[in-house]
């Protein structure tokens, strides 16, 4: 063989080489899943809309229901644990709930993310690689957000707002954050495959059991039973339903954290469940009062949204109706009926709505998951998994039990400190003028 022709045949060598060498080292190191630009969009898009859930959403929703005497007050709930929950949650919350807590602590995270200090321009989170983590900090924080501010519910007309803004940062910390890392940041309900696609438990149940412990700890509203106690201005819960309507499809599409084909049938289960839900509340009413009011529709609704929350992800259309009939007819028995029964006074039903609606909606997902929706789970009446049930199950009781004792015990702590109730006086008067020094004009 000639010299010219070696030298063409490693000429060749060498090109191959450098053709196939980039080949041979994807196959042998993966690349790392990189920002899609179109997830991104589609969480800030969710991000945004989540937010809106408690402003003005949730704003409007519970400032229409309570006294005129209290609506400032009321909105200021809102408004002011928007404030402190996002800065709590900056600080310290996204760092207790989604970062790793160390290895076998399966509990609570750790402090990785202390002020978002490490949180890099192009660093991702292994629970959401398609997007920037700090996309992902900002949808968690809107969650974090509106979760304790649910609560407000229950206790309206009659806490301190030092006691109220006391309760909200303490709250979050000890409560919220550790659960949420439970089922969704690495711990232990979410290994052991519980599901709650969007938050079922982890927000609904959540709030609704702080507020029933909140509403007995701080007593019925004066008054409460003997005098009239409707609400002020409906068509501002009315807009509120409307814009938690809306804003939802954030809150359980969103949660598929990417731009796919789950967030879509999420979306459909949806707007589905919250239907069925508004219909069979009203159906309730007629049944019983003879007359469907305006305030039982969009209760309805609410409790349709808050049932779904935990399925939607999981579920097929056709179940997602049924979820949804379930939640009206049973939260209005709860909301309207047991309360009366009992006699306990959550002002705004949190614990009727929210904490009801969220254990329902939870347990069901165990019923209706389906394999063929979605491929993370398997639930009993699709895929014969009965274990899915149980599971379920223990996710409600400990989400109950662990934070109907913590609250209470953060309750009692701000009672013998600062004082969980405004006097006698202020409570006639009104929190608007008394704690705000404003009124709403008429």
């Amino acid at each position: 063989m000639t010299f010219s022709k070696l030298k063409r045949l490693g000429v060749l060598a060498g090109a191959a080489a450098l053709i196939a060498g980039p080949a041979l080292a994807q196959t042998a190191a993966p690349a790392a899943p990189k920002i899609d630009t179109g997830d991104t969009a589609w969480m800030l898009t969710s991000s945004v809309l989540v937010l809106m859930m408690t402003i003005p959403g949730l704003a409007l929703f519970y400032a229409g229901m309570v006294r005129k005497k209290n609506i400032l007050a009321t909105l200021a709930q809102s408004f002011s644990a928007t404030a402190l929950i996002t800065v709590l949650w900056m600080v310290i919350g996204y760092s207790i709930a989604f970062t790793d807590g160390g290895a076998g602590n399966a509990w609570i995270g750790g402090v990785k993310y202390l002020l978002l200090g490490p949180m890099g321009l192009n660093a991702t989170s292994s629970l959401a690689p398609t997007i920037p983590e700090s996309v992902y900090m900002f949808f968690q924080m809107t969650f974090a957000i509106i979760t304790p501010a649910l609560i407000a519910g229950a206790l309206a007309d009659r806490m301190k707002f030092s006691a109220f803004l006391a309760f909200m940062g303490a709250w979050l910390l000890l409560v919220y954050c550790p659960i949420a890392h439970w089922v969704w940041g690495g711990g232990w309900l979410g290994k052991a495959g519980a599901l709650d696609f969007a938050g079922g438990t982890v927000v609904h149940l959540n709030a609704g059991t702080a507020g029933l412990v909140a509403a007995l700890m701080l007593g019925k509203r004066k008054g409460f039973g003997t005098e009239n106690m409707a609400p002020h201005n409906l068509a501002y819960s009315v807009i509120g339903a409307s814009l938690l309507w809306v804003g939802w499809f954030g809150f359980n599409a969103g949660s598929a954290v990417t731009s796919n084909v789950q967030a879509g049938m999420a979306a459909v289960a949806t707007q589905i469940a919250t239907a069925g839900a508004s219909l069979a509340w009203m159906v309730a009413e007629w049944v019983v009062h003879k007359k469907p009011s305006v305030l039982g529709m969009i209760s309805g609704a609410v409790a349709g949204l808050v049932a779904i929350t935990p399925a939607s992800g999981f579920v097929n259309p056709g179940d997602a109706l049924l979820i949804g009939i379930a939640a009206g007819f049973v939260c209005y028995f709860s909301a309207v009926h047991m309360k009366k029964m009992i006699g306990y006074d959550d002002a705004l039903d949190a614990w009727g709505v929210h904490g009801v609606g969220g254990a329902l909606g939870a347990i069901l997902t165990g019923v209706f998951a389906s394999n063929a929706i979605n491929a993370a789970s398997k639930g009993w009446l699709h895929d014969g998994n009965v274990g899915q049930m149980m599971l379920q199950f223990e996710d409600v009781a400990a989400t109950f039990v662990y934070c109907a004792v913590v609250t209470f015990i953060i309750l009692t702590v701000i009672k013998y400190t600062i004082g969980l109730r405004v006097s006698e006086e202020v409570e006639v008067e009104g929190l608007d003028l008394n704690l705000h020094g404003e009124v709403v004009q008429a």
